[in-house]
């Protein structure tokens, strides 16, 4: 059967316990709750970590803690943000990747205005040094793509050879200033990578749940968590990531596919762990 990869967005750059109290923002509200999505069958944890404030930070030692007590604990794939602070210096958003050498981490493949009220950059030459990093650390890239002009940019790439094929994206909708969380704009978004691409798509918001749905009929993966909706339902707060996780497992068996296991989820992306 069809295997579908559950990645889960625990934490965010935003979200505060004010918006949802359940969310966790400490490397041991990280750890815990990561353990507890994998036990629900997510493969991949993607990561964000924040300082004592509880504001987006790109510190090493956070995530190298986080990462330990994550790694401790179960066999999920660890995917590390490299955009969890706008104001980050290029080699600050590196450093990590040098040092605890995840499986994958995010490559947000252009810049663009964001939220209405900053920049989020990240430059030619940033790209081509994160790009070069990561080949050199053996860090799959999950291509972020929150607007077509970021697959043209990804191809820019690849053709330099600072981005392997097959690649695999991460289609971001409904983030203010990229595009809206619609079906009609992931499937154009689709229609533009590579055949031989792997794919998951998320929707922030309102749009989580027919992206969630699109994905899946697609063949695509798809992507849950607190980062990117703090709404379980309407007007009712997510309890829990692992909740996420545990409605998203129950909608691939419901379209008759299986929720893929870390293990499976590195066959399909081709990382080594």
């Amino acid at each position: 059967m069809e295997k579908v990869i559950i990645t889960v967005a625990t934490t965010g750059a935003w979200p505060q316990k004010e918006h949802n109290p359940n969310i966790p923002l400490t490397p041991q509200e990280i750890a815990a709750d990561v353990y507890e999505c994998w036990k629900e069958g997510a493969a991949i944890a993607h990561l964000h970590m924040r300082d004592d404030q509880g504001k987006g930070t790109m510190s090493k030692d956070k995530f190298r803690e986080t990462v330990q007590l994550i790694r401790s604990k179960c066999d999920i794939i660890i995917n590390c943000t490299t955009s969890g602070d706008l104001n980050a210096t290029d080699e600050t958003r590196m450093a990590h990747l040098i040092e605890l050498q995840p499986e994958m981490a995010s490559y947000d493949c252009g810049s663009m205005n964001w939220m209405h009220n900053s920049l989020f950059l990240n430059t030619p030459q940033f790209l081509e040094k994160l790009g070069k990093t990561m080949l050199d650390n053996n860090v799959k890239p999950e291509i972020e793509i929150f607007d077509a002009g970021m697959i043209y940019n990804s191809f820019y790439y690849v053709k330099k050879g600072i981005l392997r094929t097959p690649a695999h994206y991460q289609f971001v909708l409904g983030a203010d200033g990229g595009s809206a969380a619609t079906v009609e704009n992931l499937v154009y978004l689709k229609g533009l990578i590579p055949k031989d691409a792997t794919w998951s798509a998320l929707g922030i918001g309102k749009g989580h749940i027919p992206l969630m749905y699109a994905a899946i009929a697609l063949g695509g993966h798809i992507r849950v968590g607190m980062e990117d909706n703090v709404y379980y339902a309407k007007n009712r707060l997510a309890k829990s990531n692992a909740e996420f996780v545990a409605r998203a497992a129950r909608l691939i068996k419901e379209a008759n596919k299986e929720v893929a296991s870390p293990a499976e989820a590195r066959d399909i992306l081709n990382l080594k762990k």
